[in-house]
């Protein structure tokens, strides 16, 4: 059954006008295990590790198979000790394997903060570019269902303030396999920022999205629908309540372009001031808090990018 509401997979595509090209239906969680048991069959230096990662086959089974399929030397549960499972694939990574680490839930990867920072994201510059470090942290981030304020916090603005981190947050299936995908070929650290609610919703994927040559280019965002009076940039789960809005906002007779970042750094400030360039409106959407956020961040740049093109105050939703 897919829940009518704003993570609706088909809704927000339907609404888009986009539904008509797309195919077969595939989960968030689905399309991830795909990328990941592409990467695992295309390269042998690609390994994941992480809690219960291996025969529990992951918290929310976004691994699930692949323990099977590759064997406990590429498929590796740890302890509960996120500082140490994550200075070993760093240290792995330095020494060009291609290590994936899953965090049951991105609150505990502070847990590990020194090792992504200090260790992993420094390290390029710190060896004037002779030490790649191709790892990528992954697991479920922002507002999560049933659980504690500690389980529930939106990360996008930390990890996006790190030079040398490359960090993303996929919205549908798509995005998903797409991303992970290249964030695993990249030759230094990227955050993949899931998000939990989105897990079990199916998005309907194209057959060339289903194959194994399809990747999503790192830093590069998507206009999810077009329009002509407002501009509303946004990513992860708030792309379908941002679609949805449009619909709301197209009943009223406004015309809303829906932009879905993907990548939040580097981010794709091209593409946003190009629309607003056209819209002469911005509303920006997310999970996170408002100071210091993606959103600000965003407005910054647009006032100093295209002020002049401004009709009205930009908004933030947050």
């Amino acid at each position: 059954m897919v829940p009518k509401h704003a993570e609706d997979g088909y809704g927000s595509l339907h609404r888009a006008g986009q539904l008509e090209s797309y195919f077969a239906p595939v989960a968030v969680r689905e399309a991830i295990n795909q990328g990941l048991d592409e990467e695992m069959g295309r390269d042998e230096r690609v390994f994941l590790m992480g809690e219960e990662v291996a025969q529990y086959q992951g918290a929310y089974k976004v691994t699930k198979g692949l323990y099977q399929k590759y064997g406990e030397k590429r498929v590796i549960d740890t302890p509960i000790t996120e500082m140490g499972f994550t200075g070993l694939a760093t240290g792995a990574a330095y020494k060009d394997l291609r290590p994936v680490v899953e965090f049951m839930t991105f609150n505990f990867s502070l847990q590990a903060i020194d090792q992504i920072l200090n260790s992993a994201a420094k390290q390029l510059y710190m060896s004037a570019g002779d030490c790649p470090v191709p790892v990528v942290f992954r697991g479920p981030n922002g507002a999560a269902s049933g659980v504690g304020a500690q389980h529930s916090q939106c990360f996008a603005a930390w990890y996006s303030s790190v030079p040398a981190l490359k960090v993303v947050a996929p919205w549908s299936s798509e995005d998903a396999k797409g991303l992970i995908k290249s964030a695993i070929r990249d030759p230094n650290p990227v955050v993949f920022l899931e998000n939990e609610l989105l897990y079990g919703v199916p998005f309907p994927m194209t057959d060339e999205a289903q194959g194994e040559d399809f990747v999503i280019p790192i830093g590069k965002a998507k206009v999810e629908q077009e329009g002509t009076d407002v501009s509303i940039v946004t990513f992860s789960k708030m792309v379908g309540t941002s679609l949805e809005a449009a619909e709301m906002l197209a009943a009223q007779g406004i015309s809303a372009e829906v932009i879905n970042l993907r990548t939040l750094r580097p981010l794709d400030y091209g593409t946003v001031i190009k629309s607003v360039q056209k819209t002469n409106r911005l509303v920006t959407v997310e999970e996170g808090w408002p100071q210091n956020g993606i959103g600000a961040d965003i407005s910054a740049v647009v006032c100093e990018e295209a002020f002049d093109h401004l009709d009205a105050q930009i908004e933030r939703a947050n």
